[in-house]
């Protein structure tokens, strides 16, 4: 194979769209995905509230990859040969390209666990996270969300209400790096849903049915929801590509790897100085990296990814309203809650493609 995708994140799904619509490289391309559906991350909160339907928030991969002539491939990926380019695949199936691009997104970081008295959902991959909150839903108990950035506060809004208590733990300022006002809002919206917000309290460990924070136990329960820190797949600092201290693949700023010019990253499993990890840089990476994967196929000059230093941020309040942060500016409203809607379901009309 000339080229192949691995993973249906945020960039590839930009890729496939492009290529769908006349800019597809000549060769033989294919795309690996665990499942047969891509899910769209930013219309989760709305999912969990009750406002959208799970078909409303995935993206079908083989009428968009048929279009886009790549071959769609599911299966899950169990090991990277970096210098050879060769994936294998937890079925046994094995699959080589001469160039390939990796957009696999990354889980959340658990803390160490003894006893069995804990029950632990990540919020990535969204599939198997789904899987567990509809299980946990059918008998609810009191939850703590682990993680205090815009994804445990989108979440802590979102299931408020769906649980007995509800408590939100941060291991510095909520929303950290944002600005004052938006944390104000933030804390507001979460005080007034019933959330219990505990700042600079970092979980460092659970024991039985207690949270610890610096060896003492903070919360007592039996279901914790990760929305922590990033934690990159585990194949990948074993696939002899150059990463990070976290393990996520580092480039350079034309999504090359450092070790492998032949293998491009981007979105969460990337690690570009300078960038941070979200749906925002995903979705922004993948003009360039469509791009790039043209041009090295033809042997023309590649793209740098430039990031904006400022990003729009507007996190659903779970109850059809939203919280805008901008330049240090915020705001909310069902009007800011609107917005973000449009741009949810733009977002899916443009990709779900049939063909």
């Amino acid at each position: 194979m000339d080229l192949l995708l691995i993973g249906a994140g945020h960039s590839h799904l930009g890729v496939l769209r492009r290529w769908a619509r006349g800019r597809r490289p000549k060769g033989r391309l294919g795309l690996v995905n665990a499942v047969p559906q891509a899910w769209y991350a930013g219309m989760l909160p709305g999912l969990l509230a009750g406002r959208y339907e799970p078909q409303d928030c995935r993206i079908e991969l083989e009428p968009l990859c048929r279009a886009a002539g790549v071959e769609l491939i599911v299966g899950e990926v169990e090991a990277l040969q970096a210098g050879t380019r060769e994936l294998q695949l937890a079925d046994g199936r094995q699959v080589q390209a001469d160039w390939l691009s990796l957009n696999v997104g990354a889980g959340r970081l658990a803390p160490p666990q003894q006893g069995e008295g804990m029950q632990v959902l990540s919020a990535k991959p969204f599939a198997a996270f789904l899987d567990g909150w509809q299980r946990w839903r059918q008998a609810p108990e009191p939850l703590a969300i682990l993680g205090g950035g815009p994804a445990g506060v989108e979440l802590a809004l979102a299931l408020a209400g769906q649980v007995p208590a509800l408590s939100l733990f941060c291991a510095g300022p909520l929303l950290e790096g944002r600005s004052a006002g938006l944390r104000l809002r933030a804390l507001g919206a979460l005080r007034r849903s019933g959330v219990w917000v505990r700042e600079y309290c970092p979980v460092s460990g659970i024991d039985g049915q207690f949270l610890l924070s610096a060896g003492e136990p903070v919360w007592q329960g039996s279901r914790l929801l990760l929305a922590s820190e990033a934690a990159a797949p585990s194949w990948l600092a074993q696939s002899g590509l150059v990463c990070d201290a976290g393990g996520f693949v580092q480039v350079g700023a034309t999504l090359q790897s450092l070790s492998h010019p032949q293998i491009f990253a981007s979105g969460d499993c990337a690690a570009l100085p300078g960038v941070s990890r979200s749906a925002v840089q995903a979705l922004r990476q993948a003009p360039v990296l469509s791009h790039n994967l043209r041009a090295v196929l033809a042997g023309r000059a590649l793209h740098h990814y430039r990031p904006q230093r400022q990003n729009l941020l507007l996190l659903a309040s779970g109850d059809g309203g939203a919280l805008l942060g901008w330049h240090g500016w915020s705001a909310d409203g069902r009007f800011y809650g609107y917005w973000r809607e449009r741009l949810d379901r733009r977002f899916m009309r443009r990709h779900a493609l049939v063909g």
